[in-house]
């Protein structure tokens, strides 16, 4: 068992994520894996032929012929835009409508790691969808002030730092939100594993901010996401049970 002083390094999120590749075929899992694939293709693709039709619509419209050089600015603008507004709105989204799916994804990839069954504190659905909706109503809080940065003269120079580290912070929270769960972690306690852990966290959710950003690959991170942060916990000492 790695305690937390050991946990709390790169190089550890970065071993989760990697073991989490080579079960991701697990014919165990793959069960697990259709629906939030199929709900991520779905939102994703229809996001992006949304937002890209609305754009085109908004260029004819509006750029005259003489200005049309603008669209080398204004097509990488909204590429830029769409990935903030999916990693904020789409992704939140996605994990909310897969959430229980998530949880059995996380509670048989602990299974599969102890090599037997477990007893896990099965959440009932409202219960995982209040506390999806807590999560959410934390991150969006702060994503708000954030964004207001940019707007600041000199103060915009660092918030891209800032924004950088509060998304690699929210996907943590995020996905490890899951196998905590599973052990009966409430969303403070939740908070509280992270926070002591902060530079492993950080690396774990930078890396899975990254893949949400790649095409295809943003497809199949969020399963990627669930059972590292399954393997993350389980080998960590704060595999507490608390009592629902």
């Amino acid at each position: 068992m790695i305690n937390l002083k050991a946990s709390n390094n790169p190089f550890f999120a970065l071993n989760c994520l990697l073991q989490a590749f080579k079960l991701l075929g697990h014919p165990e899992l793959r069960k697990f894996l259709l629906i939030p694939l199929l709900i991520n293709a779905v939102l994703y693709t229809t996001a992006f032929v949304i937002g890209y039709h609305s754009v085109s619509a908004i260029i004819h419209e509006f750029i005259p012929d003489w200005l049309s050089w603008l669209n080398w600015i204004l097509w990488p603008l909204f590429f830029v835009s769409f990935l903030i507004a999916g990693f904020f709105s789409f992704t939140l989204l996605a994990n909310l409508i897969a959430a229980p799916s998530y949880s059995r994804l996380s509670a048989r990839t602990l299974e599969i790691l102890n090599g037997e069954a477990l007893t896990s504190i099965e959440q009932p659905f409202n219960k995982v969808l209040l506390a999806e909706l807590k999560r959410m109503g934390y991150i969006v809080l702060r994503m708000l002030p954030l964004a207001v940065l940019f707007l600041i003269p000199v103060v915009n120079l660092i918030a891209p730092i800032l924004w950088t580290m509060f998304a690699a912070w929210g996907m943590a929270m995020e996905f490890m939100a899951y196998p905590l769960e599973e052990r009966g972690l409430l969303f403070a306690e939740q908070k509280q594993f992270l926070q002591q852990s902060r530079i492993s966290t950080l690396t774990f959710g930078g890396v899975i901010a990254v893949g949400m950003a790649l095409p295809v690959v943003n497809l199949l991170i969020c399963q990627v996401a669930v059972i590292a942060a399954t393997i993350f916990v389980q080998q960590s000492d704060l595999l507490l049970n608390v009592d629902d």
